[in-house]
């Protein structure tokens, strides 16, 4: 009976191709005029926002002994700082902008999945934008820091030195480090989703993601090794919680599945029961 109201729900939805097509236009115009905006707004504040995404260097000075030093970043290029910013502009507008894209991709496919299929994908929806900035919050307030320290600590400064090698990095590099960390840790804290949505498919098993791990770890250390800055504290910091987020994907498929062994057997009961009212 529910399969049969989800199968209504669905060609009660269905419309012709050009229907589609018009949909199609009017949420990609809503996607692409957000990110407009978006990109617009941080475009005018793009110094602030790069002033603020040097703070962690400016705390990687301070782990470093050197808090008298200025923070000095530079450009070697007129139109270098300037890319650097439409750059910067691009990747918050894309930020900040994801929600509504994300939500235009929604309302397009939703029609054409059940409702059973619509509630369980809305959740996996607004999580995925949070386990984004959760990754984002980690490089900012600690692996950025640590990073800057570790490469600042390579420096030949003070009288005693007889070379002085000095940390001055560039604009569009300084940006390309953090928003790469940024990204990837973004896409590592993904997995979770990942992994639950394709067990609720049955892609996935829990027993099979345990079978698995050792591998899982292998690959993490080679992803992280890709993704990250060629240093081993780049990457043991990125492998590291994309072990621990591993673990978490394992207990997420083992909920699901979990959960539809309990659907499964309320189901069983209730057709046990609707028999049993019958023969009576």
């Amino acid at each position: 009976m529910s399969a049969k109201r989800d199968e209504d729900d669905i060609e009660a939805s269905s419309a012709p191709l050009m229907e589609h097509l018009i949909e199609l236009r009017s949420r990609l115009m809503w996607a692409i005029g957000g990110f407009f905006v978006a990109f617009l707004v941080c475009f005018f504040f793009a110094k602030q926002l790069f002033n603020l995404l040097v703070i962690p260097f400016k705390w990687a000075v301070h782990w470093a002994g050197l808090a008298n030093e200025q923070v000095e970043l530079i450009y070697t290029a007129p139109q270098e700082f300037f890319f650097t910013q439409i750059k910067l502009a691009m990747f918050g507008g894309l930020v900040i902008a994801f929600p509504l894209i994300a939500a235009q991709i929604y309302k397009f496919v939703a029609p054409g999945l059940y409702k059973t299929e619509r509630a369980a994908f809305l959740p996996f929806l607004v999580a995925s934008p949070i386990l984004f900035l959760m990754g984002g919050a980690l490089v900012y307030f600690f692996f950025t820091p640590m990073v800057m320290w570790f490469f600042l600590s390579m420096q030949q400064v003070g009288p005693g030195q007889e070379v002085q090698i000095s940390l001055l990095p560039r604009v569009s590099e300084y940006l390309s480090l953090i928003m790469t960390l940024i990204f990837s840790f973004g896409l590592v804290f993904q997995l979770p989703v990942v992994t639950t949505l394709m067990a609720r498919v049955g892609l996935l098993t829990s027993q099979g993601l345990k079978d698995k791990r050792k591998w899982a770890i292998v690959i993490a250390f080679v992803v992280a090794a890709v993704l990250t800055p060629p240093d081993p504290v780049s990457q043991i910091g990125l492998a590291v919680p994309t072990i621990l987020l591993y673990e978490v994907s394992i207990w997420c498929a083992r909920m699901v599945e979990r959960k539809r062994e309990e659907e499964k057997l309320a189901a069983e009961k209730d057709e046990s029961d609707s028999a049993s009212s019958a023969a009576t």
